[in-house]
C-alpha cells in the first residue's frame, strides 16, 4: 500500500516518518449511505495515536456521526466522503494534534494534566499545549487511556528514551510522569533518582559492549587494494550473478512475476560495481539505489530487501545502517519484506561477512532502533533455524549470536508490563 510523509509537506522521499495513505469505501445508500475507513487502525498506529481520536476529529470537521469504538474494526463515517478529502482533514489533526511546535518532528506523545493537553516531543524535548478550543480537546479529557497495557509504538518510544538518556548518563523519564511522581522530569527534587548506565544487567552490557567493539574499528582508514578495471569490475559481476541468485531461488514465497530473477541479479550487480567504482558502497548513494530498483521494476518486491541485505553494507555496518535506514524504511512495507531483510542479513553475516557474526546482536540491536523490523518478526525469526538463505549450521550459528538481543527484547517486554500492572 502507498505510503506518504507525516506530514505531507515534507518532500524528501527518504523521510523516516511514513503512514499508509488513507483508504475508505463508501456503502448503502440515501439515507443509509456511510463511509468505512478501512486503513484507520494503520494510519492512527503511525501516529502514535488512538483510531478513537483520528475518527472522533473527522466527525466534528464534518458535522457527521461517527462510530468510535467498533468491535470489528471497521471505522465508519455516516455520509459520502472521499478518501482524498479524509486526507486532507486528517493534514489538520496532524498538525494539531500529532506534530511538535518547535521542530515540526510527529515523534510525540500526550500528556494530559489538570484538565490540559501537552505533546511532548522525544526528538527535541519540548513539550507544548494543544489549544483547548478545539473540540476534539473535550472528547480527548473525557476519554482518556485506562491505566493498562501499552501499545507497542509507546513501549518501544518508552524504552528507547530510557535508552538514551542512559547513554548520556541523565535519568529516564516515564512518559506518563507528573511533577509529584517519582518517575518524573522532577524525580531529583524527590531524592529518586534512575540508576546510571552502569547498573544495566550483563545481557545489556554485553550488548553494548559489543556495539562498541564495533565503532571502534569505525574509524580505521580502509585500503582498497581490488582491481577496479573495467574488466575486472565485469569479471566480478559475472560472478556475483549466479551467487546472488542461489541466494534467492530458495525462497519458495517467491511472486509469480519475479521470472527468473535476472532484475535481483541486475540490482545486486549494479550495486557492487558502483562500490567499486565509487572506493566503497558507503559512496553509493541512497537514491541511486532505489531509482535502480524502480528502474528493474522490483522497489516494492520483498526480495529486493534480501539482495539489499547482502550489498549495501560492509564491515562498517554498524555505522552505515542509520545512514541506509530511511530508504530502507521506504522500500520495507510489511512483514514479509522485513523477514526477506533479515533473511539476507543471515547470508551477508553468516555467509560474506563471517567475522561479523559475534557481532550480530549488536547489528539487530540498530535495526530495532532505526524501526526496521519490528519486535515480532524479530522474535519469530529467532526461534527457528533455517535453511532458506544458508546452511542449517551456519543459521544455528548465526541464531545462537542473535540469542542475547532476542532476550533482551522479551526481558524489556516483560518490564514494561511489569510497571504497568505496579501503576
Amino acid at each position: 500500500m502507498a505510503t506518504i510523509n507525516i506530514p505531507r509537506s515534507v518532500s524528501d522521499p527518504f523521510y523516516r516518518y511514513k503512514m499508509e495513505r488513507l483508504q475508505s469505501k463508501i456503502e448503502g445508500k440515501g439515507n443509509g449511505i456511510k463511509t468505512v475507513i478501512v486503513n484507520l487502525s494503520s494510519v492512527a498506529q503511525s501516529l502514535a495515536r488512538p483510531p478513537s481520536y483520528v475518527i472522533k476529529y473527522f466527525g466534528f470537521e464534518l458535522g457527521a456521526q461517527t462510530n468510535i469504538n467498533p468491535n470489528d474494526d471497521r471505522w465508519i463515517i455516516n455520509g459520502a466522503h472521499e478518501a482524498s478529502k479524509l486526507q486532507d482533514y486528517l493534514d489538520g489533526f496532524i498538525s494539531r494534534f500529532v506534530l511538535c511546535k518547535k521542530c515540526r518532528n510527529p515523534e510525540t506523545d500526550v500528556q494530559i494534566k489538570d484538565g490540559s493537553i501537552t505533546l511532548d516531543c522525544k526528538a527535541c524535548g519540548e513539550r507544548t499545549s494543544v489549544d483547548l478550543s478545539l473540540k476534539l480537546c473535550s472528547f480527548i479529557l473525557k476519554n482518556q487511556p485506562k491505566k493498562g497495557k501499552k501499545d507497542k509504538s509507546t513501549k518501544k518510544a518508552d524504552r528507547k528514551a530510557r535508552k538514551e538518556a542512559e547513554q548520556n548518563g541523565t535519568a529516564s523519564p516515564d512518559v506518563n510522569g507528573s511533577p509529584n511522581d517519582s518517575n518524573s522530569d522532577h524525580q531529583d527534587e524527590n531524592g529518586e533518582v534512575e540508576v546510571d548506565a552502569g547498573s544495566d544487567d550483563e545481557l545489556t552490557r554485553r550488548i553494548k559492549a559489543g556495539a562498541q567493539e564495533i565503532d571502534q574499528t569505525e574509524n580505521k582508514e580502509i585500503k582498497w587494494s581490488v582491481d577496479t578495471s573495467e574488466a575486472a569490475v565485469k569479471a566480478r559481476a559475472e560472478q556475483l550473478a549466479p551467487d546472488l541468485k542461489r541466494a534467492l531461488v530458495i525462497d519458495e514465497e517467491a511472486d509469480a512475476d519475479d521470472g527468473e530473477g535476472n532484475a535481483y541479479d541486475a540490482l545486486g550487480s549494479w550495486i557492487l560495481k558502483t562500490a567499486e567504482e565509487s572506493d566503497g558502497v558507503t559512496n553509493v548513494k541512497d537514491v541511486d539505489i532505489y531509482l535502480k530498483a524502480k528502474e528493474l521494476n522490483i522497489e516494492n518486491k520483498h526480495k529486493t530487501l534480501t539482495v539489499l541485505a547482502q550489498t549495501i553494507f560492509d564491515e562498517d555496518i554498524m555505522k552505515q545502517i542509520d545512514a541506509r535506514s530511511a530508504m530502507l524504511k521506504k522500500m520495507m512495507t510489511s512483514e514479509r519484506h522485513e523477514r526477506a531483510f533479515l533473511g539476507g542479513t543471515e547470508r551477508f553475516v553468516g555467509k560474506e561477512k563471517p567475522e561479523l557474526i559475534p557481532k550480530l546482536s549488536p547489528i539487530l540491536m540498530k535495526y530495532y532502533e532505526n524501526d526496521l523490523v519490528s519486535e515480532e518478526v524479530f522474535k519469530s525469526w529467532g526461534t527457528k533455524a533455517s535453511k532458506k538463505y544458508v546452511d542449517i549450521a551456519i543459521s544455528r550459528k548465526v541464531r545462537k549470536q542473535a540469542e542475547a538481543f532476542i532476550k533482551w527484547l522479551e526481558t524489556a517486554e516483560s518490564d514494561d508490563d511489569s510497571e504497568e500492572e505496579s501503576e
